[in-house]
C-alpha cells in the first residue's frame, strides 16, 4: 500500500458527553473523547495506512497535551501541533434516545486555535512532500483569524500542486457568533478543492438558490453540475444521504460524482442500534479519500466510503479506529460472522 502523505488542518477538541443515554449532568460524570472534524479524518487515514500529519494549535495545559497524545496513539504525526496560552475548544454531547434527539452544545469561543495568528504558518514547509491537504468548513467558522488561516492553507496547497479535500460542514451558529461572511469564505475554499464533501444544501449556501427536484439524488446531480461549472479545479463531489427513522435507526446511502461524468451510487445501508453517529461523515470522507488515493474505481470508492461511515456508527467517540480489512469485510459478504 502507498504511503501517501496527507496534512490535516483544524481545531482539536475535547468532547464531554453524558454517560449512556442520560441527560447532560443528570449525574456528575462525563465521558471524555478527543475529536475535531479534520482530526477525525486524519485518524481514519492513519489506520488505513497513510502518513498523516496534523497542523493545529492546542492549549498549553494538560487538556492540550491529552488530545495531542491521543492523536499520536493513533499514528498521526503531531510535530506541527503547536501550544499556546489560552483554552481548549470543548463541546458537550447529550446522546438521544426514543423521541429525544441528540444535542450538541459548543464551548469553543476564543480557543487557542481560534485566536492563533494566520501569519504563524509556513505552508510551503508544512506541505512539503504532501499529496493532499484536508480542510473543513468548521475551521473558518470559528472566527476571522481561523478563516484567514484556512484560506491561506488552501491557497498555498493550490500553488504547490497539493490536492485539497474540503468538507463543507456548514455550521450556521458558529458563523453567526462573529458575523462572518460564510458564503464568500466558503466560495473561496470551494474554489481550491479537488474533491468536495458536500450536497445540494452546501452548494445552495455558497452559490445561492435552491434545488427543487423531487428526488434527493436528482438534487445532488443538479448541485454537482452547477459546482463543476463554477469551480474549474473541482474534480469530484461526494455526499451521504441519510434518512433518520428514529434516533437509533437510520438509512444511509452515498453518491460520488465526477467532472468527467462519473456517477457512482452506493446501495443504502440500514443502521440499527446506532451507538454513536458523531464523526460518521468524517469516517465517510476518509474512506472516499482512501479509495481515490489507492486508485479504486468509482463504485469501489463510494462503497468503501459508505462502509467506513457505517462502521463509525457502532463505535463510541469521534474517531473511527478501524483498518482497511475491517471496512472491506463490511463491503463484502458474511460480514456479521464471528471472525476467529
Amino acid at each position: 500500500m502507498s504511503r501517501t502523505r496527507v496534512v490535516c488542518f483544524g481545531e482539536l477538541l475535547l468532547r464531554l458527553g453524558a454517560p449512556g443515554k442520560q441527560l447532560l449532568l443528570q449525574t456528575p460524570q462525563l465521558d471524555v473523547h478527543a475529536g475535531g472534524a479534520e482530526a477525525n479524518v486524519g485518524v481514519s487515514l492513519a489506520h488505513f495506512g497513510h502518513a498523516v500529519a496534523m497542523v493545529s494549535v492546542v492549549a498549553d495545559n494538560p487538556l492540550g497535551a491529552a488530545v495531542t497524545g491521543e492523536l499520536r496513539r493513533h499514528g498521526v504525526d503531531t510535530t506541527h501541533v503547536r501550544t499556546a496560552r489560552g483554552r481548549m475548544g470543548l463541546y458537550f454531547l447529550t446522546t438521544g434516545a426514543g423521541h429525544r434527539p441528540s444535542e450538541v452544545v459548543y464551548d469553543r469561543a476564543d480557543s487557542a486555535f481560534a485566536l492563533a495568528s494566520p501569519e504563524g504558518w509556513d505552508w510551503k514547509s508544512l506541505l512539503e512532500d504532501a499529496q493532499w491537504l484536508h480542510l473543513s468548513g468548521v475551521s473558518p467558522a470559528l472566527g476571522a483569524q481561523a478563516a484567514q488561516a484556512t484560506l491561506a492553507a488552501a491557497r498555498a496547497a493550490c500553488e504547490l500542486g497539493v490536492k485539497v479535500s474540503f468538507d463543507g460542514n456548514f455550521r450556521p451558529k458558529l458563523w453567526e457568533r462573529w458575523g462572518g461572511d460564510a458564503r464568500a469564505v466558503l466560495r473561496d475554499l470551494f474554489d481550491c478543492a479537488h474533491i468536495l464533501f458536500a450536497d445540494h444544501r452546501d452548494i445552495g449556501v455558497v452559490l445561492g438558490g435552491e434545488f427543487g427536484q423531487d428526488d434527493a439524488q436528482a438534487r445532488v446531480d443538479a448541485a454537482a453540475t452547477q459546482a463543476f461549472a463554477v469551480f474549474p479545479r473541482l474534480q469530484y463531489m461526494a455526499c451521504t444521504q441519510r434518512t433518520a427513522h428514529s434516533v437509533d435507526q437510520h438509512s444511509l446511502g452515498a453518491m460520488l460524482l465526477g467532472r468527467d461524468g462519473t456517477r457512482a451510487v452506493a446501495p443504502e445501508e440500514q443502521l440499527v442500534g446506532i451507538v454513536d453517529r458523531i464523526g460518521g461523515g468524517d469516517a465517510f470522507a476518509a474512506g472516499v479519500l482512501h479509495g481515490l488515493i489507492e486508485g479504486f474505481d468509482a463504485d469501489s470508492t463510494i462503497r468503501f466510503g459508505l462502509a467506513a461511515g457505517c462502521l463509525k456508527h457502532s463505535i463510541p467517540g469521534d474517531f473511527n479506529p478501524v483498518g482497511v480489512a475491517d471496512v472491506q469485510a463490511l463491503v463484502g459478504e458474511g460480514r456479521f460472522d464471528v471472525r476467529r
